[in-house]
């Protein structure tokens, strides 16, 4: 039978892992139809598919380092910025793909967002304020890149591309150029970890210190930048917020103890990503129904944050009701 195949959906078929997939127990090899599915083959599985394989090695990295880069993000009060700076790669994800094709979205992707960072680094030491300098960048940036697309003769399915991801279509030569654009990011996070820190609860501390400004601010900026372009190429630009502002809330919410907001965002972002490829991959092989993988890992980010936002909001309940004292649902960090 003929499969409908998109670069989000995970509902084709290739024929190449036909007898993968009988393998597995997914599917009949005689005629090219998915099987009754347990839950033992949407968690794992569907990972011997060699497209699978590669989207949850890119995501289970991508979610690690933007856990972690997202602490940051949350403590500095940063999400504004980081909504300004997925926008801003959109350019370069276009230019990259028309430039190179798809080799191309992460070098294009990477110089549009680091030349992002800079500018909205500079504009706000230039004293204009944060969300006026947020909002220029956004904007112009935005609309070149709409401008890049349209030009192009599959307009349409470019755009849907670039704004809502391709996570099922990485091709091999691109993970590593993905993963090593993750591990950048987190390094320069972490060699300038306590200062970051430092900057984020005393400001005037930090600057007594001798530390710059300029160059952490720099330094997260960039990191934000990076983690965006790994997951624009991956999850699309509408939808890369989740992935940075989503496991640093869930964090706060879990734990008040400050080095284990970073575990907590990694491991929790980690769980939500497999949860979600294997979520899309059940219900559009074995439901029938196309789900976008993208949009289900996303959707998964959301659904795990309202069960432990739940959770933290009973505690905090238990809580107050021993001690007689009320107390706010998710305290933030010390």
């Amino acid at each position: 039978m003929a499969w409908r195949s998109n670069s989000t959906s995970t509902r084709w078929w290739y024929q190449g892992t036909k007898a993968t997939d009988a393998d597995i127990g997914i599917c009949d090899p005689g005629v090219g139809e998915w099987g009754p599915m347990t839950l033992v083959d949407a968690l794992f599985g569907a990972f011997a598919l060699p497209f699978m394989a590669r989207a949850l090695i890119v995501m289970l990295v991508l979610a690690v380092v933007a856990g972690v880069v997202g602490v940051l993000v949350n403590l500095r009060g940063l999400e504004f910025i980081s909504d300004g700076l997925t926008h801003a790669v959109f350019p370069g994800l276009a230019i990259g793909l028309a430039v190179g094709g798809t080799a191309g979205l992460v070098p294009g992707a990477a110089v549009a967002a680091l030349a992002a960072a800079v500018v909205l680094t500079w504009l706000d030491r230039a004293g204009i304020t944060s969300d006026a300098a947020i909002a220029i960048v956004l904007t112009a940036m935005f609309s070149v890149g709409v401008i890049v697309v349209s030009r192009g003769d599959e307009y349409a399915s470019e755009l849907e591309a670039l704004l809502f991801g391709r996570v099922l279509t990485i091709p091999p030569e691109s993970v590593v150029p993905l993963i090593l654009v993750c591990l950048v990011a987190v390094v320069a996070v972490v060699v300038t970890m306590k200062q970051q820190l430092l900057r984020a609860f005393d400001r005037s501390g930090s600057r007594a210190v001798g530390d710059s400004a300029l160059v952490l601010d720099l330094v997260l900026n960039a990191a934000v930048a990076l983690v965006v372009v790994a997951a624009a190429s991956t999850v699309g630009t509408l939808l890369v917020l989740a992935l940075l502002i989503v496991p640093g809330a869930v964090a706060r919410l879990m734990t008040e103890r400050l080095w284990w907001l970073f575990p907590a965002a990694a491991g929790f972002a980690a769980l939500m990503a497999w949860l979600g490829l294997a979520l899309g991959f059940a219900g559009s092989v074995a439901g029938g129904v196309d789900l976008p993988a993208g949009s289900t890992i996303v959707a998964a980010f959301v659904a795990g944050y309202g069960i432990v936002l739940l959770g933290r909001w009973i505690a905090d309940r238990r809580l107050a009701t021993k001690a007689g004292v009320p107390q706010p649902a998710g305290t933030a960090a010390r």
